[in-house]
């Protein structure tokens, strides 16, 4: 999936930062519902990934519970985007 046109899809702009706080909220609603509703194993896991990078991902084990493969590659993910913030921190 494409991350522009999810944001786009979404919140109604390329530019999300450009919202107000409420139609963000109302973006980040439709987001969570999507998510919730999405039965397909690699637009969820999408879905997912745009939700931890706004910061309200549920952890991977509640939002994969019945998705064991999901679960371990979103823990992977996480795993990931945790050594390259802490390789950042290391580089400033």
């Amino acid at each position: 999936m494409d991350l522009d046109a999810l944001i786009h899809h979404f919140f109604g702009t390329n530019d999300p930062t450009s919202l107000t706080e409420t139609e963000f909220e109302h973006g980040l609603e439709a987001l969570k519902i999507g998510f919730g509703v999405e039965r397909e194993a690699s637009r969820r896991f999408a879905l997912w990934t745009l939700m931890e990078a706004l910061g309200v991902a549920p952890l991977p084990a509640e939002a994969f519970a019945k998705e064991p493969a999901l679960k371990a590659a979103a823990e992977d993910y996480l795993k990931a985007a945790f050594r390259l913030e802490r390789y950042g921190e290391d580089d400033g």
